[in-house]
């Protein structure tokens, strides 16, 4: 379900998650074991439903722990659009790097 108006960059990484919101990526996924929860509807996904539509990543010009990424991540099935967002490098969370894993090599 890839978008075809995202952009390679919008700017910051506050500016990068408005601009997914604006264009329909607007669900606030997290991890919780090995699974994509939304505390808006109150429901979990399993991460073989979602594919990564567009990544994006932050370096932390002036602080290692500020390195972060954003994933624009969608299911047909549930017809959900949302933001995954997580560290990389030493702030990388592994219980999200893990579920990623899982949505890099849906097909």
């Amino acid at each position: 379900m890839l978008n075809e108006n995202l952009k390679e960059n919008y700017g910051t990484l506050s500016e990068t998650i408005n601009a997914l919101v604006a264009v329909g990526y607007d669900v606030d996924l997290n991890v919780k074991e090995d699974c994509l929860i939304c505390h808006e509807f109150d429901q979990s996904f399993s991460p073989e439903e979602f594919e990564i539509d567009k990544v994006y990543r932050f370096d932390g010009a002036t602080n290692p722990d500020d390195e972060s990424i954003v994933y624009a991540i969608s299911s047909q099935k549930f017809d959900v659009k949302g933001v995954l967002v997580n560290g990389y490098g030493p702030s990388a969370d592994e219980a999200t790097s893990k579920l990623v894993e899982r949505l890099a090599t849906h097909p």
